[in-house]
């Protein structure tokens, strides 16, 4: 399962949503979660479906890739369906002992469900698309001008890269312990709730213990290379927009364009 994670991981090609401004990029992820919860009806997720289907195209990433990325979050997604189909009152239109479903449920839980999916979908492609330290360089520079009020920009933007980056690294060493731990006769799927929280004991804790090495390794190799934070530190490649940069943004623009159109329609 977690071998099918993608939020984290680059995927490396050469495609004009590869060679955009990574600012450009974090700023367009930003604005389009927002208008993911932004819209109340159906009809504008269409062009979301739409503008997302244009970016995976023109990234050359493979559609089979992104999608893959929703396998270990199915289970959330219908948690959060059922949770909102059963819980939201309103206009009863089905109903079966204390069971009840409302017209409104059924609305909100469908919207939670495509919200979700186009969230995991949406954000994936900025880390898919951006390599770690392209990344790092762009959040530096969007939080460079809070750095007149005391923020540290560059060891901020740092941690969430590194963060980020060991998500998948991470991912792939509980599926070689929960292998390895499973060979030796621990059970993770039967039994109560309170039983399998008792199981992962033998998970975690080898878990832990890995991601605190690995934490030590990259701050001695930091160390190692006489790296002291952001200040005096230079970049072999400078970012600048370019006009790959306007035109997607202004495409962007019209995406938000339809969507603020049908909201006020």
């Amino acid at each position: 399962m977690f071998k099918n994670l993608t939020i984290g991981q680059h995927y490396p090609v050469d495609s004009p949503v590869h060679e955009l401004d990574p600012r450009v990029k974090i700023i367009m992820t930003f604005i389009f979660i927002i208008s993911l919860f932004v819209i109340d009806s159906f009809f504008p997720y269409l062009f979301v479906i739409a503008f997302l289907g244009i970016a995976i195209t023109t990234s050359k990433v493979p559609v089979k890739f992104v999608l893959k990325g929703l396998r270990p979050i199915l289970m959330i997604i219908a948690f959060t369906f059922i949770i909102n189909l059963l819980m939201t009152p309103g206009r009863i239109i089905f109903e079966l002992g204390f069971i009840k479903i409302t017209e409104e449920g059924l609305k909100q839980a469908g919207f939670m469900a495509i919200r979700l999916t186009l969230l995991i979908m949406g954000t994936s492609l900025l880390t898919l698309t951006t390599s770690p330290i392209i990344l790092t360089d762009g959040i530096e520079s969007l939080l460079n001008p809070y750095k007149r009020f005391g923020l540290p920009a560059h060891e901020l933007a740092m941690m969430m890269t590194i963060a980020l980056r060991f998500i998948p690294t991470l991912m792939e060493e509980t599926e070689k312990i929960m292998k390895a731990q499973k060979s030796r006769g621990a059970d993770f799927e039967s039994g109560n709730i309170i039983n399998r929280a008792k199981n992962l004991v033998p998970l975690l804790v080898p878990l832990f213990i890995s991601a605190f090495r690995r934490a030590d390794e990259l701050a001695m190799a930091m160390e190692a290379r006489c790296y002291r934070g952001g200040e005096n530190r230079t970049r072999m490649r400078q970012l600048k927009i370019n006009s790959r940069d306007y035109v997607a943004s202004l495409i962007f623009v019209v995406y938000l364009a339809a969507i603020i159109i049908t909201k006020i329609w």
